[in-house]
């Protein structure tokens, strides 16, 4: 068949809840992608910051391929020797106490909202508990995960949502504070949040909302799914700013590619809320999910990745701020490590288009931003071939 009957056929089978690209998508290798007809794509989105390792990575497909021929699933009635490995090398990377796996980031979040309102609750036996979120965050799609993300768009359609969530602004600790009553158990947020307009958090106001929990003994959930596993240059995000969660969730290059997530927490949280009967999941930290987990997080240190994002990240941002200087139309460049955003004064989609035309993956943050979310192993090359294309999709504006 040929790439537009794909894409016809797709169409008639598929439920229209994306507008895909007109591309239908073969292999990849490396930092590449193929299409059906063999036509090569320069990757900057690694399928939204997951395949943080890249394409056809031997090592991880090894690791998959033989946890295959052992045993994929068991279920969590009983232990397997993967998610022991995978937990405790988690564990160490993130420096948190305890681990649930899921299948997802959006279950990752309904996991930490339950663990917070179930703390909150043996402490005082009500269920009347708030939880404030941040405007423009997102959390995921699943009605828990709605509730708290901040775009009201996405709510409007499926309200209601689940009760007693208020809304703050992020880098703003007043905001924070007016919302804060005597039901508040838990603030979620994204330490630099994504499909919002790529905002990365003050260090001042992490502080600020840290010892602001401290002092009313209420839970810091810090969001990592998109921004944590290396892409700003720390393992996770909030281990820049020294400000440690007490609940966080990780996802997206956990598994590079692999559906997998997890929600952690520190074992004061462990120990005074979920238990028993309270939270679970059939797929969960199955075998061949925690083999990925555990493979990838082994390739991080053997291949020093975030050595190598330290190194290509300050080039990225040097190559994106020439372009700000160079096109009236873009405003501003922000973001970390790489995880970068460049805001335009107009829609971004046309750019989009025409760079996937040249051979170009990107992706936008709103209707405003390109988003620049590449696989975690590019080289200044990589960047160099992709500022080309950019470049010559700006020209043509």
């Amino acid at each position: 068949m040929k790439m537009q009957e794909y894409i016809e056929e797709a169409e008639q089978a598929l439920l229209h809840t994306y507008n895909r690209y007109q591309v239908v998508l073969d292999k990849g290798d490396g930092v590449y992608l193929y299409d059906i007809e063999g036509k090569k794509y320069l990757d900057f989105v690694s399928g939204i910051a997951v395949f943080a390792l890249g394409y056809n990575h031997k090592g991880y497909n090894d690791a998959l391929k033989a946890q295959i021929d052992k045993v994929i699933h068991t279920s969590n009635y009983y232990y397997n020797v993967p998610a022991i490995e995978a937990a405790k090398k988690l564990k160490k990377v993130s420096g948190m106490d305890r681990v649930f796996f899921t299948n997802s980031g959006a279950e990752a979040i309904e996991g930490a909202l339950k663990a917070a309102r179930k703390y909150a609750y043996l402490k005082d036996g009500k269920t009347d508990h708030e939880i404030i979120a941040l405007h423009h965050s997102f959390h995921g799609r699943t009605f828990g995960a709605l509730s708290v993300t901040g775009n009201p768009k996405y709510r409007e359609a499926f309200e209601p949502m689940i009760g007693n969530i208020k809304f703050a602004d992020m880098n703003d600790l007043d905001s924070v504070k007016n919302c804060v009553t005597d039901k508040t158990c838990a603030i979620i947020m994204e330490t630099v949040q994504g499909e919002g307009g790529i905002y990365p958090a003050q260090k001042e106001f992490l502080e600020g909302v840290r010892a602001l929990c401290d002092e009313k003994d209420i839970l810091l959930i810090l969001d990592e799914i998109q921004c944590g596993m290396g892409r700003t240059g720390a393992m996770y995000a909030w281990q820049h700013y020294g400000v440690k969660p007490d609940i966080m969730t990780t996802a997206k290059a956990l598994g590079c590619g692999v559906p997998v997530g997890a929600f952690l927490m520190t074992e004061k949280v462990a120990a005074s809320s979920l238990t028993s009967g309270d939270h679970g999941t059939t797929y969960g930290g199955n075998p061949l999910a925690a083999a990925a987990i555990s493979k990838v997080l082994d390739l991080f240190e053997e291949e020093k990745v975030l050595d190598n994002v330290n190194t290509v990240a300050p080039y990225l941002e040097e190559k994106l701020d020439e372009l700000v200087k160079k096109y009236d139309f873009i405003e501003t460049r922000r973001g970390m490590g790489l995880m970068q955003g460049l805001v335009f004064d107009r829609p971004v989609a046309d750019v989009i288009n025409k760079a996937l035309e040249k051979g170009l993956i990107l992706i936008n943050a709103g209707t405003s931003i390109i988003r620049f979310v590449p696989p975690l192993v590019i080289s200044k090359e990589n960047v160099d071939a992709m500022i080309e294309i950019l470049t010559e999709c700006l020209d043509e504006l």
